[in-house]
């Protein structure tokens, strides 16, 4: 786990009010999944919307999503925060990363520059979940 890129991501991306307390549960082994938590149903209210852009649908494809994110200064690695234990807190190639993130049911950050871009892939409910590219401009 990268704490000094976490805790860039959580300053970038999240909501003022909560920041302080996700990156304490991100870099707590027992309460990582709380930090992973918030980001299900109620991603809205943790994330900042203004940054926040969704993918138009169909948007399923990891090929197609990092063909997206390379157009917005994307590299060839990224680190992800997730539920899937499999890249969580991992650096990995975009497209390796973004295989296992998409379409796994549960949240995804995976981050192509800490502090400006990533893509977000929220809980599945109904249907195909949410789908965003989280930028910032700084």
């Amino acid at each position: 786990m990268d704490k000094e890129l976490e805790e860039k991501v959580v300053r970038s991306f999240f909501t003022k009010r909560i920041q302080d307390r996700v990156m304490f549960e991100l870099f707590s082994a027992k309460k990582r999944e709380d930090a992973l938590h918030r980001l299900n149903h109620n991603y809205t209210k943790t994330l900042r919307e203004e940054y926040m852009i969704e993918i138009p649908k169909p948007n399923s494809c990891a090929n197609e999503i990092a063909k997206l994110l390379k157009q917005h200064g994307a590299g060839k690695e990224c680190y992800s925060i997730s539920w899937n234990k499999k890249i969580d807190g991992k650096e990995l190639p975009l497209l390796t990363d973004l295989e296992d993130a998409v379409g796994y049911g549960f949240p995804s950050i995976v981050v192509c520059i800490p502090n400006k871009l990533a893509y977000f892939e929220a809980e599945q409910g109904y249907g195909p979940p949410p789908r965003y590219i989280l930028k910032r401009e700084t």
